[in-house]
């Protein structure tokens, strides 16, 4: 039965599959030394060699749990996770569309037989024929208060909801059902399992990494900006929906809430598909290799610039240019740009770009080329700073979000007190001065 994981079809080749080889060698080892002691031979070697080996395998389970922020029975979380984060033709087909036909279903059956052999094994035999009772709180371990780093809370449940199902499967097709459902539900690997990623330039490529810790905002948040929130909701539910939409620039004033209305849409529209990646100015040279991860996926992509602007030496703009549209290979259509920036125009223009006598000699064309790239987003949404009425609505509102004890009057008067000092009327200096308040109280 150990070597039966050399067997899987589909399942193979697993990111964190080195526990899964230990154990599989463990049971391996254990099956020869009970033979050998069938058998009246001297096993003493063999013993100590396979303690060891439970050992290491202990410590495995444990720290690859605590990473996790997983409890309960940590071999079968263990293998719960293998299932939920392996990308292959099986389980990328049914990501957010659920069952499939066609012959794949007989080779993921195949797996899964082996799988429900996996979640079969109990540690509880090594753990009194080698004396080593330690073993038997992998059954049921209590997580230690920590949540673990790699996913948010409601992710880690589901994993370990799964799990407990899993283990009552009777058969192949109970446990492929079970995770089916899941990969319907939530996702596939890190792509289905994360709302947000980076881009990491390292040596063997790029590489989409997740973000484990996203703020919880909505944008029912954001007070005020009605139109603005309505513009941006409309072209991201067409998105979603798989209808029609454009790439988006939000500008305005510093601190009027363009960066947390994307990030709440992300937190609205995750559970339909939606994903976002952030992309910082100095990494568009990886754009090109950041969609060919993503194109052929069955989720939706935002690929999110923040407080995106250039300066006239800065060349990058013209790296995005090409990707948003004017290259050879068209953008995937599971894909679409959100930008957040001060300039309407994005790239820095002078008054000597226009001017009749400029060093250039076509300066129609040097004006035409800095406008090009806020042409090719399609929907742009305005926001302004608030008036001192808009300002004092959002006052209000935080204070009472926070629950802030204090007489209406006396709160609007510290608040134009404070904004007046720190950096004029915006949502952020609304905030600002409510963390001010609470720090006091």
């Amino acid at each position: 039965m150990s070597d039966r994981i050399k067997e899987l079809i589909l399942y193979r080749e697993f990111e964190e599959g080195r526990i899964l080889t230990d154990i599989s060698q463990l049971m391996k080892l254990f099956g020869k030394w009970e033979e050998q002691r069938r058998n009246g031979k001297s096993a003493g070697d063999l013993e100590r060699k396979l303690r060891r080996l439970c050992y290491k395998c202990l410590h495995g389970l444990v720290g690859f749990s605590a990473a996790h922020g997983f409890e309960g029975n940590l071999w079968h979380t263990y293998l719960a996770y293998l299932l939920v984060n392996h990308e292959n033709a099986y389980s990328v087909s049914c990501e957010i569309k659920g069952s499939i036909p066609g012959s794949i279903n007989e080779l993921a059956i195949h797996d899964f037989a082996v799988f429900l052999e996996l979640f079969s094994w109990d540690f509880k035999d090594f753990s009194e024929k080698l004396g080593v009772p330690e073993l038997k709180l992998i059954a049921s371990y209590s997580r230690a208060g920590r949540n673990g780093t790699v996913y948010n809370r409601r992710i880690r449940d589901q994993i370990c909801e799964l799990s407990v199902c899993l283990g009552k499967a009777k058969t192949a097709e109970e446990l492929k059902d079970a995770a089916t459902g899941f990969y319907k539900g939530y996702g596939v690997g890190k792509l289905g399992l994360h709302k947000a990623f980076r881009v990491e330039h390292r040596e063997e490529g790029v590489k989409i990494v997740p973000i484990t810790n996203i703020a919880h905002v909505n944008l029912d948040d954001l007070v005020g900006y009605e139109l603005a929130k309505k513009k941006l909701v409309e072209n991201t539910e067409a998105f979603v929906h798989g209808r029609n939409a454009n790439n988006c620039l939000l500008y305005g004033d510093a601190g009027t809430g363009k960066s947390t209305s994307i990030k709440a849409v992300i937190n609205q529209y995750y559970s339909q598909g939606l994903r976002m990646i952030e992309v910082y100015k100095h990494q568009f040279q990886d754009l090109n290799s950041v969609i060919s991860q993503i194109k052929n996926r069955n989720y939706k992509f935002i690929i999110y610039m923040d407080d995106l602007s250039f300066e006239e030496f800065e060349i990058e703009y013209k790296y995005l240019k090409a990707v948003i549209e004017g290259g050879l290979e068209k953008k995937p259509d599971n894909v679409l740009i959100y930008a957040t920036s001060n300039r309407r125009h994005l790239v820095r223009e002078k008054f000597s770009d226009k001017a009749e006598r400029d060093d250039d000699l076509h300066t129609n064309d040097t004006v035409q080329e800095k406008l090009s790239l806020v042409a090719r987003f399609g929907v742009t949404v305005y926001f302004g700073a608030p008036s001192q009425k808009e300002f004092q609505e959002i006052v209000k509102s935080l204070a009472r979000k926070h629950k802030i004890q204090k007489e209406e009057e006396e709160l609007l008067k510290e608040a134009n007190q404070w904004e007046l000092h720190h950096g004029g009327r915006s949502g952020r200096t609304a905030q600002q001065f409510m963390d001010y308040l609470l720090g006091k109280a």
